[in-house]
């Protein structure tokens, strides 16, 4: 049975006439009759009285009920996907690090939730190297992170330029300073991110390349916790200059200018290549993409 026959049979419970329902069907007559023949063998019942006028038998109109309910239904689907494409609405797993869902995404996302509030999101915080693992494993939809190396399963899109900066409390000793370099690292306590972040990566070739050898006090999993630890003076740190906006200007953390951090990083959005992306991650992929840079990096 198929939606086609189901129609024809509704066509000639109208029509009364094979030949009718075939116009206005664009089928021909031998058609019509093949498929009402074919829904008969399959039920094993007699559905059309041939006599004329045409009508349906008793059997005939126990069927039509049950294939007008299920037509309406294909129409109620047609529609829904229809409204699908028109109202963009669903839900998107989200990836991210627990810097850019607390400095970054709020923004975002209070716009796209007041434009499309049929969308839901669910934000999973986690390192920065996860990101594109979670993606690439379907554990998240979408991923929002600093951008490495290319991977061929991942389609990837900059958002933003960021930039790594050291911070220290207003109570360390080098607070005072508004410049320094590398080498005045290796004297001080560090407050370090896992190895197993981006960010330190990042650090960890850089103390390489200017051979220095860091005083490693502490290793933590994000940045929000680097900051507090250096907030009580436990150490100094390396972190991304987009999450100190907030301890800057509340005047916890003391920024200090090392040339040879002055690397810009492209943070972006990625998603796996070639999947489906239902209505929801579609119009929150666009909106995002279309966003101009000011809207990330503003300390507002």
């Amino acid at each position: 049975m198929n939606i086609s026959q189901l129609e024809t049979l509704l066509t000639i419970s109208k029509t009364m006439s094979f030949r009718k329902a075939g116009e206005l069907l664009n089928l021909t007559q031998p058609a019509v009759s093949a498929q009402i023949k074919s829904l008969e063998d399959e039920f094993k019942t007699v559905l059309i009285d041939r006599n004329q006028p045409v009508t349906l038998t008793d059997h005939g109109q126990v069927f039509l009920q049950h294939a007008e309910k299920m037509l309406a239904i294909v129409e109620e689907l047609k529609q829904k996907l229809s409204d699908l494409n028109l109202t963009p609405q669903g839900h998107i797993v989200l990836g991210t690090t627990a810097s850019i869902a607390i400095q970054i995404l709020p923004r975002v996302l209070s716009y796209f939730q007041n434009q499309f509030p049929l969308i839901k999101t669910t934000i999973h915080s986690m390192p920065s190297s996860q990101v594109m693992t979670s993606v690439e494993n379907g554990f998240v939809d979408i991923g929002i992170s600093y951008l490495a190396e290319k991977n061929p399963n991942i389609a990837q899109s900059v958002l933003y330029y960021d930039t790594f900066e050291l911070v220290v409390s207003p109570s360390h000793p080098m607070s005072k300073l508004t410049h320094t370099t590398m080498d005045t690292l290796k004297d001080i306590p560090m407050i370090m991110l896992a190895p197993d972040t981006l960010g330190r990566r990042f650090v960890d070739r850089l103390f390489r390349k200017y051979n220095v050898q860091p005083n490693i006090l502490m290793e933590l999993s994000s940045s929000e916790e680097v900051k507090r630890m250096v907030e009580i003076n436990l150490g100094a740190a390396v972190v991304s200059k987009l999450s100190i906006a907030n301890e800057l200007r509340l005047g916890t953390l003391k920024m200090i200018k090392v040339n040879e951090l002055e690397t810009t990083h492209p943070v972006g959005v990625v998603y796996k290549s070639g999947r489906y992306l239902n209505t929801a991650m579609q119009q929150f992929l666009s909106d995002l993409k279309g966003m101009p840079e000011h809207s990330f990096i503003s300390s507002e």
